[in-house]
């Protein structure tokens, strides 16, 4: 199923917008517009000057399949190779699968191919969408689900209940717009997941799928 989002994203535009409405960031009254737009673009024209192979995921590629997401960050799946050279951006915080780094007053999260599951995904699970900037290489819907659905565990092992959240919010409306077979994916993080960990994923999906069932109920009786 192709995305239901029916106009260009424009990357530049959502950041702003969520730095702006964010009364809680330090960044909201620092942050110059013109300039934030034009890191962006220059941010994309560089990772193709360099031939850097990366992947946009995370928020701003979800927006390219349901509406109304909200993000301050750019998040991309890359090299630690392709990381080396980019110089410009300043790596604030790295593990063996995650950085962040600073690309003036752009953050961008780094998900490094070391992790196999990341790098399954950019090889795997990739398409291009046009967006404002320029036409961008971007997760698939089965990409996204498979990154949102193997962080969970963590998240929930880590209290991270606001995360949690937004993160089961995503799934659940991935799955409920555009029904991806869903067998596949437990599949493949039954490689990347322990017997644990998949099993709670499992039943994650299942919440969500009731859930989807009641909401569909529910709108079938209000018609």
């Amino acid at each position: 199923m192709e995305p239901v989002v029916t106009h260009r994203v424009h990357i530049g535009d959502v950041i702003r917008n969520a730095i702006v409405f964010n009364f809680g960031s330090s960044l909201g009254g620092a942050v110059m517009t013109d300039n934030l737009l034009q890191t962006v673009s220059r941010l994309f024209a560089l990772l193709d000057e360099r031939q850097i192979e990366y992947l946009l995921v995370g928020g701003i590629a979800l927006l390219q399949y349901v509406e109304g997401r909200n993000t301050q960050d750019i998040d991309l799946i890359v090299a630690v190779s392709s990381v080396e050279k980019l110089p410009e951006i300043q790596i604030v915080e790295q593990n063996e699968d995650f950085a962040r780094g600073q690309f003036g007053e752009l953050q961008i999260d780094l998900l490094l191919t070391r992790n196999p599951l990341f790098d399954k995904v950019k090889r795997g699970y990739a398409t291009t969408h046009q967006f404002v900037e320029q036409a961008i290489p971007c997760a698939t819907v089965e990409g996204l689900l498979l990154l949102k659905l193997y962080a969970l565990p963590s998240l929930y092992r880590q209290g991270s209940f606001a995360r949690v959240g937004i993160y089961e919010n995503d799934v659940a409306t991935l799955i409920q717009l555009y029904r991806p077979r869903l067998d596949p994916l437990f599949a493949e993080l039954s490689k990347h997941l322990s017997a644990t960990d998949l099993q709670a994923v499992r039943e994650i999906v299942a919440e969500v799928e009731q859930r989807i069932a009641r909401f569909q109920q529910k709108s079938d009786e209000s018609k």
